[in-house]
């Protein structure tokens, strides 16, 4: 049962980042915030919509933190739980279950946040996948040299690119496979198991969708970039892609399918998929989430003027969607994009070049900046993270096109040697 201004609890969802505060403010939805740990959240100046926050350590103390929101619950309900960072998906579909509230349940997250479980779901349901073996115990390596190489390893609870790398031949999976292994180790702190899949030829896409009650509707479809390996560092999103209606349309039934074959039936998806040979869609993966810590929210919004995370946050707190068609694709109102600044290369960042002229462009809506000098970057297949994105709007795909290029010219980071794993080496010696 909802009241007149629901409550959500809103997981690990970075304060830095506007668009879903924002969309729920819109929505008459107050937010209970549950900030990342390595984030501080001054109480005093708290981020649009959000009425209370709660520190609770999610990863470190799952059965804790369920029995906190539990108890906060109960002494003062809540009508819904939400995430949009992929690796929380599993805890808050267990929270909405534990508490009766709507939910995608634990079943459909597990289809969404386990990439080996993903791929066996959508193969049975006779949707487009690569050759693929999981790997859930990565010394048993040898299982995935008959596929047809190249191959690309991925950590199966992974997220972003983090330890996705490409193996171009049988010879070399084992050290690829021991080389993301220990990825997963560094920086997720277990390994899980690994997925190895046939390597997709063709460019990438993203698409952002809206389920309410097994209904589906696709918001918009955006070009991701070509990206070759091995280590498929993200760069580029622009929406709408411009691609042939029928073209569109077979990505609409794939997609719309794979919601079915997951179980995702209520709630916001973010799915990337690759055109192979440039007509057939395979997806990559789907995420039960609003996707880029709401990023998509930005592309959807401006490319439809559909407020996309408004909807998602009210099908969270059991308010059906405002307007949802599982038909064509909204008519496009404009073009969207995200440039995500490139790492290009390691080392200690001692300067960054560009972006602080970009605030002021009027194309250019947020700059979003997450490294700065003085941060580190370690080489791939160690994830960093990315150094900025920068949100802008146009009139066209072809002029977003034109923006990106002008970017990849005018940001530029610059390195110093790092001597942190030296004096480590020396402290251990």
């Amino acid at each position: 049962m909802t009241t007149n201004t629901p409550t959500l609890v809103l997981v690990y969802q970075r304060t830095s980042l506007p668009w879903v505060f924002e969309s729920a403010q819109r929505a008459g939805i107050g937010l209970v915030l549950i900030p990342r740990p390595d984030e501080a959240v001054s109480e005093d100046r708290l981020p649009p919509a959000v009425v209370d926050v709660l520190r609770l350590d999610i990863e470190a103390d799952p059965a804790g933190a369920l029995d906190a929101l539990r108890r906060r619950h109960e002494e003062n309900a809540f009508q819904g739980i939400a995430t949009l960072y992929d690796p929380a998906v599993p805890f808050v579909a267990e929270a909405a279950e534990l508490l009766g509230l709507p939910g995608i349940g634990r079943d459909a997250a597990l289809g969404a946040q386990d990439k080996r479980v993903m791929r066996e779901r959508l193969a049975a349901a006779g949707l487009h996948v690569p050759g693929f073996v999981r790997l859930d115990d990565t010394d048993d390596w040898t299982k995935a040299a008959h596929l047809a190489f190249p191959v690309v390893v991925k950590p199966a609870h992974g997220f972003s690119s983090l330890g996705v790398t490409k193996a171009e031949s049988p010879q070399s999976l084992r050290s690829v496979v021991d080389e993301v292994r220990e990825t997963c180790r560094s920086k997720l702190g277990r390994v899980d198991g690994l997925v190895v899949e046939e390597y997709l030829d063709g460019p990438e896409f993203a698409v952002e969708s809206l389920a309410h009650a097994g209904d589906v509707q696709i918001l918009t479809i955006g070009y991701k970039g070509d990206p070759q390996g091995p280590h498929f560092e993200e760069g580029v999103y622009r929406a709408p892609a411009r691609l042939p209606e029928a073209v569109q349309e077979d990505i609409r039934r794939e997609v719309t399918a794979a919601h079915k074959a997951l179980g995702i039936t209520d709630g916001p998806t973010h799915t990337e998929l690759r055109l192979r040979g440039g007509v057939t869609p395979y997806l990559l993966e789907m995420g039960a989430r609003i996707g880029g810590s709401g990023v998509s929210q930005y592309i959807a919004s401006r490319v439809t003027g559909i407020d996309f995370a408004a909807q998602a946050l009210r099908i969270a707190v059991g308010i059906a969607p405002e307007s949802l068609s599982a038909g064509p694709l909204p008519t496009a109102v404009a073009a969207a994009a995200n440039y995500i600044v490139p790492c290009g290369g390691s080392g200690r960042i001692t300067a960054i070049h560009g972006l602080d002229e970009l605030r002021d462009d009027p194309r250019v809506d947020h700059v979003v900046q997450m490294l700065f000098p003085g941060d580190v970057v370690r080489p791939y297949p160690d994830f960093t993270g990315y150094p900025a994105f920068v949100l802008s709007r146009h009139a066209n795909t072809a002029e977003a096109e034109e923006f990106h290029q002008f970017l990849e010219r005018a940001i530029r980071i610059d390195y110093a040697a790092d001597d942190t794993d030296h004096r480590d080496e020396e402290q251990q010696a």
